[in-house]
């Protein structure tokens, strides 16, 4: 089986695709949780009622 030979600029671009994107992850992941938990209810809360722990 031959070996895939990659360039040090396309290890470099590799390596840093997958820093961005496992930043993307990390803080996405929640909020888009919280859209799709806001968007998809039924009945919709109101914004004040998202935001609000007391109301």
């Amino acid at each position: 089986m031959p070996q895939l030979q990659l360039s040090e600029e396309t290890k470099e671009r590799i390596t840093k695709i997958l820093d961005i994107s496992r930043i993307t992850l990390h803080y996405g992941y929640l909020p888009l949780i919280i859209y799709l938990g806001y968007t998809r209810s039924d009945p919709k809360p109101t914004l004040i009622r998202l935001i609000s722990p007391f109301a």
